[in-house]
């Protein structure tokens, strides 16, 4: 299995909007862009992705821009992932009536194990790992 580089973008994108998420205002894709590293023009594509699985959503105006649809709680990596790429771990063998049962059960097995783990990590967690790196500890 192997991810393209869209993913990390989307999944960069939300950590960062998570990380201002406690603001309560939204942010410019170009201060977004910037910090993360993404081309503006690809960032503004995957926010609007992000947007249309209510994952983010935008504000006009002046004071326009992106943030979180809901808390980073209540966003897992599962969630970014399927936006971005549909089911997480596909395969054609799991639909295929000439893959021997024990294969297919294995592929599903796959599956399984990663939705479940894609799911129980939220970015909630992921700035809470976050904060705990920076934490120095005096002996």
């Amino acid at each position: 299995m192997k991810l393209s580089v869209k993913s990390d973008y989307a999944a960069r994108a939300v950590l960062w909007l998570s990380q201002h998420h406690h603001e309560g205002a939204a942010r410019t894709v170009e201060e977004m862009a910037v910090e993360q590293g993404i081309p503006p023009n690809y960032l503004v594509q995957i926010l609007i992705e992000l947007k249309s699985a209510n994952i983010v959503k935008s504000q006009r105006g002046k004071e326009g821009g992106y943030m979180l649809a809901r808390p980073p709680g209540e966003i897992s990596f599962g969630d970014v992932l399927r936006c971005v790429h549909g089911e997480i771990f596909d395969s054609p063998a799991l639909s295929d009536a000439h893959c021997p049962a024990e294969l297919r059960k294995t592929w599903q097995k796959l599956q399984l194990a990663l939705n479940d783990t894609a799911n129980a990590i939220t970015f909630q967690q992921l700035m809470e790992q976050s904060s705990e790196k920076g934490k120095m500890y005096y002996i």
